[in-house]
């Protein structure tokens, strides 16, 4: 018989995921937050900020496309200790960079470790939580992102001052090692793990229809018309986030005339908020799903409310106040986060546990590609040329977008249905 109380095992993966998602976006926000002291240093321009930015995202989604299939081929413990190790080694290079072309390479080499944080997670997520709890779970890990983007501004401008931004990259680097050490020591799928009692892994099984496990193969990931569904969805709303996340530091210095230090505290004010919306996310359709909805009609009203504030927030770019726009990009960046935690978890919703990571995968491939496109290339060039405005435009359109992909490609969000397969161990 079952233990009556479940342990709680599932909530220290959990903080380890946090603590691993909070390093990978310290790596990767840093480059932004001191890009006015970077491009005075290496003597380049927006422009070709904007390309470097272009060479992280590409390298970015060719990895997702490798990291899903190594995850889901080697299991989640060796496949994201790889992406831990690899973006670590990464982040630290950067401190050799003497010009653009030695930026832009290592950034491309972060992009690479750095795709296998969501397939992993996703995957980890998916094998430690039952379906109701899910979206609060991946809204949780990810809101190391926000976190990360709180602190890290701040601390880096702080740092800058102290040790200049060359030192900011090797201590990240060095940090990351440490998540990398605590992960080995402490994951294992439930089955496997000496801490977690019968009670707590009846609970993580309690999905009747997850109850058989089957197998769906890479190929037969890519033929299934759900997972474009979940693809275009992130090739249209990834670039959001993306955008936010890289152009903020230059968009308040030489449009809003703010110094670093004010820049230092004004973005962490709004991924702060973002963490909000992030919690608020996978809360609000768990709630949904405990009232009765089904799973994808929770999902999709959800993420619906998201999509529609964006529009709203985009006006940002055409207010006079500054805290005003400053609480519109709080807008949404919380909207996405909330949109995100929801989007990752229709995978789980969809694919067998099999399939997760390679879904996750393809769909991150494709996000990345539009962040390439719609971060990188194009706002480069419309902001050298037209300014700031069109790009918060188009922005504020994407979501909506991607809500339409999602609706025509994925439908009701349910289980598909595969012949199962016999089930070889995997790695773990």
């Amino acid at each position: 018989m079952p233990e009556k109380k479940p342990t709680g095992v599932r909530w220290v993966v959990l903080a380890i995921l946090f603590i691993a998602t909070t390093n990978n976006y310290l790596d990767r926000i840093m480059l932004t937050i001191l890009s006015p002291v970077i491009l005075d240093d290496l003597h380049f321009s927006e422009q070709e900020f904007g390309y470097i930015n272009s060479v992280f995202q590409f390298t970015y989604a060719f990895g997702f496309l490798g990291m899903g299939k190594i995850i889901d081929s080697w299991g989640t413990r060796a496949g994201y200790s790889i992406a831990i190790a690899f973006w670590s080694v990464a982040a630290g290079l950067h401190a050799l960079a003497r010009n653009v072309v030695d930026l832009g390479f290592w950034r491309g080499l972060l992009g690479l470790g750095e795709s296998g944080n969501f397939p992993a997670g996703i995957k980890a997520v998916c094998e430690w939580f039952p379906k109701k709890d899910r979206a609060l779970a991946t809204s949780l890990f990810n809101s190391g992102t926000n976190i990360a983007s709180v602190c890290g501004p701040p601390v880096f401008v702080w740092m800058n001052l102290h040790f200049g931004w060359r030192a900011c990259f090797l201590i990240t680097a060095s940090t990351g090692i440490i998540c990398l050490m605590l992960w080995w020591w402490l994951y294992r799928v439930p089955r496997q793990h000496s801490w977690a009692n019968e009670a707590e892994i009846a609970l993580i099984e309690s999905d009747v229809e997850e109850k058989q496990q089957v197998e769906i193969g890479y190929m037969q990931a890519l033929r299934t018309r759900q997972t474009y569904g979940f693809g275009l969805a992130k090739f249209f709303s990834d670039p959001v986030w993306w955008f936010y996340l890289t152009w903020l530091a230059l968009y308040f210095k030489r449009v809003r005339g703010l110094s670093l230090q004010e820049i230092g505290w004004a973005i962490p004010v709004i991924y702060f908020t973002a963490s909000f919306g992030s919690v608020l996310g996978g809360w609000l359709s768990g709630f949904l799903i405990r009232l009765g909805w089904s799973s994808g009609k929770a999902r999709k009203v959800t993420m619906a409310i998201f999509a529609l504030c964006m529009p709203v927030a985009a006006t940002a770019v055409a207010v006079d106040s500054v805290v005003l726009a400053v609480a519109l990009i709080s807008l949404a960046c919380a909207a996405h986060q909330g949109w995100s935690a929801n989007l990752y978890t229709t995978v789980s919703d969809v694919f067998p546990k099999s399939a997760v990571a390679s879904v996750t995968g393809i769909g991150g491939a494709l996000g990345g590609l539009g962040g390439a496109i719609f971060t990188g290339i194009l706002p480069g060039y419309i902001i050298t040329h037209f300014g700031y405005a069109p790009v918060f435009m188009m922005m504020g359109s994407f979501h909506i977008l991607a809500f339409a992909c999602l609706h025509v490609f994925m439908g009701r969000i349910e289980r598909i249905s595969v012949q199962p397969l016999v089930v070889t161990g995997k790695r773990e």
